[in-house]
């Protein structure tokens, strides 16, 4: 479980509850059931009429990755392509064949068969990048169904403000309500701001991140792959892929194990 993105809902929901009892106030004095329905069931109408069925129930169902830690290390990546290399190296491209048996990433073991078909190079190039070229689009349509509910929270907070507005000045007789009136029209507001800042621009940024990650470490395989059909001795490609990775932590990747 990635223990930021639950940490970051769990605690921003605290601080949220923590302003309101600081001033004493009665917490259930923000619970508004109609404000509630305007603004989260406004809003989830205007996602769904934004998106396919499918993509709509896609986006809900995402919540759950991110809060899923996956294992998205490059430096584990260049390693297990230097092994490739040696294997390469040693025994001939046919052998990583048996050698991808123990690869699990589907991305990496496909770049390897056509590795080991014989398939040209650029061909090769040209199907793995498209391939990421279609996750990374599907990785778009996800953190688009966050983005435009981010956006639309806060619309929708405002119309439901604008309803209690008018709703309070329809009836301005009884000066006593107006004050409660004025507080349950900007609840709705609340509510959007919430929705906004607390959850969906927080996970569409989240998967942006997991989106980048992916994508570099899927780039290290398409080059690495590239290198060893090329024939590249295995130090050179280390020393290669390491350059898709911040200098702070290149020195912990690799043992230079290439084999001459």
């Amino acid at each position: 479980m990635d223990i930021a993105s639950l940490l970051g809902i769990l605690l921003g929901m605290a601080m949220v509850i923590f302003g309101i009892l600081s001033n004493k106030a009665d917490l259930l004095g923000y619970v508004d059931v109609p404000s509630i329905i305007i603004t989260i069931g406004g809003s989830v109408t205007g996602v769904l009429g934004s998106h396919k069925v499918s993509d709509f129930v896609k986006g809900f169902q995402s919540i759950a990755l991110v809060m899923k830690e996956e294992a998205r290390d490059p430096g584990s990546v260049i390693s297990n392509i230097i092994n490739l290399a040696n294997v390469a190296r040693k025994e001939g491209l046919l052998a990583l064949e048996e050698a991808s048996n123990d690869i699990d990433d589907p991305f990496l073991k496909k770049g390897i068969m056509l590795v080991v078909d014989g398939t040209d190079p650029e061909l090769v190039r040209g199907i793995l990048e498209t391939e990421l070229m279609c996750i990374e689009d599907r990785h778009k349509k996800v953190i688009g169904f966050w983005e435009k509910w981010a956006e639309l929270g806060p619309a929708w907070g405002m119309i439901g403000t604008l309803i209690g507005l008018v709703n309070m000045l329809n009836n301005m007789e009884d000066a006593s309500a107006i004050g409660p009136a004025m507080a349950v029209a900007l609840l709705t507001t609340l509510y959007g701001s919430l929705i906004a800042n607390w959850l969906c621009t927080p996970v569409a940024n989240k998967m942006k991140v997991n989106n980048d990650l992916e994508i570099i470490v899927k780039e290290v395989m398409v080059e690495g792959l590239l290198s060893i059909q090329a024939g590249e001795n295995p130090r050179v490609i280390e020393e290669k892929l390491k350059s898709f990775l911040a200098p702070a932590i290149r020195d912990g990747i690799g043992t230079g194990g290439g084999e001459e």
